[in-house]
């Protein structure tokens, strides 16, 4: 059983620790609640931009000795941007553990942004800009996220559009950082083998003199999801589609019972009834899955495949008719304990990473204000009925609410 301590610096950011005693080595983190979807029109992108420029140069070290200061140790320096979220996090043995606390504090808080530098990453981001189009399947979801969420931050590309990326300067990164740092929305999370007292010490001594920051933005929330059929052109042999809609937000009461659901419908299994249908009895697909993703103030439920285009219209019909079957016909008894116990082990079998878990922790604090247990999540699946998966099912389900959006080849 996973255990985990916390505690708050005087300016307001918060540790979460879990020692973990057989390991050698060390994860730690800083995530802020700072995600593309606190982005307008016109400076989407400038999240996930300044996400590569904190590896640029800080007011003490250049790039290269950002990059080198851990790697000669063997050690990992990483970070992600998505919708809600920024993350710096690093990974090495555990007598180095402070060497990598203070350089993710730098990069962190100490950025500079260096002009030459900011010039040359634009060409990287556009790179990567262009690489993520020639891929159907990362290009598929954030298509996708642009129905459901149409007209919202929440529906624009993390990594922004060639017009936005093109023109970020220097001052564009200093006022968006302004106005968005707060040091209550920023977690140090870490799991290795230290104790509290160790994890605390270095975290006053490394982030406790960052001053206490209150930012009065804002989120806007997302509402008025409807429906709509897409079809688009790409240069593509093969035809991909998305099905799907709005969902529950993170601190839904359905939010368990849902993930339970959908890995029914499309989860990792390969006994998932979208596989056993569409793969295992037809040959359509070489793989098909649904996911659901709660944020803060809403969901996004998204099934997806792809396949031959003469055999898109029918690949359509089969996974609508997996989901009508799941709002007909309860699971049985011995169903739904499978389903209980398969969820169950693929949430323990997450957990036992040791990044997973250190991930986790730090998004349970700043979005829920506490971490989640797996004994807490295990007591809501076991107590989800048939019934209540039926209900989802009506709701979640229904046709005449959900979304399509087919990426077909062109003509």
């Amino acid at each position: 059983m996973r255990t985990f301590q916390t505690h708050t610096l005087k300016n307001g950011i918060r540790v979460v620790h879990n020692q973990v005693t057989s390991t050698k080595i060390v994860h730690c983190g800083i995530m802020l609640d700072i995600g593309s979807r606190d982005e307008s029109p016109a400076n989407q992108g400038i999240a996930h931009f300044w996400e590569h420029m904190a590896f640029k140069g800080t007011q003490k070290r250049n790039s290269f000795h950002i990059l080198n200061r851990l790697e000669v140790l063997g050690g990992e320096l990483n970070a992600y941007t998505d919708k809600e979220k920024i993350m710096f996090y690093a990974s090495l043995r555990n007598e180095h553990a402070e060497r990598a606390i203070e350089l993710l504090a730098d990069i962190t808080f100490n950025s500079v942004f260096p002009k030459e530098q900011i010039e040359r990453e634009r060409k990287v981001i556009l790179e990567e800009m262009s690489m993520y189009l020639d891929d159907p399947e990362d290009s598929l979801q954030d298509e996708f996220d642009k129905i459901i969420f149409a007209g919202h931050s929440l529906g624009m590309n993390i990594l922004g559009t060639e017009k936005t990326v093109g023109s970020f300067q220097r001052k564009d990164f200093l006022s968006f950082v302004k106005a968005h740092f707060d040091t209550r929305k920023i977690v140090f999370t870490c799991v290795g083998d230290l104790s509290m007292e160790q994890v605390v010490q270095l975290a006053e001594r490394h982030l406790g003199h960052i001053p206490k920051t209150i930012s009065r933005r804002t989120r806007k929330k997302f509402v008025g999801y409807r429906p709509k059929e897409v079809v688009i052109e790409r240069s593509v042999k093969q035809a991909r589609c998305a099905i799907g809609r709005a969902a529950y937000r993170l601190a839904d009461d359905n939010r368990s019972a849902f993930y339970m659901l959908t890995s029914i419908l499309g989860g990792a299994g390969m006994n998932s009834r979208l596989n056993l249908a569409l793969r295992e009895k037809h040959g359509f697909v070489y793989s098909i899955g649904a996911q659901f993703i709660p944020f803060t103030d809403t969901g996004i439920f998204v099934t997806s495949f792809g396949t031959e285009p003469g055999q898109l219209k029918r690949s359509i019909q089969l996974v609508q008719a997996e989901m009508q079957r799941l709002c007909d016909e309860k699971l049985g008894i011995k169903q739904l304990a499978n389903a209980k116990e398969q969820l169950l082990g693929q949430i323990a079998m997450a957990e036992e990473s040791n990044i997973n878990f250190l991930m986790m922790m730090a998004r349970n604090l700043l979005d829920l204000g506490r971490v989640i247990t797996f004994e807490e999540i295990q007591n809501h699946i076991k107590g989800t009925t048939a019934r209540k998966l039926q209900e989802l099912a009506q709701d979640m389900f229904d046709a005449e609410h959900l979304s399509c959006l087919m990426m077909v080849p062109k003509k």
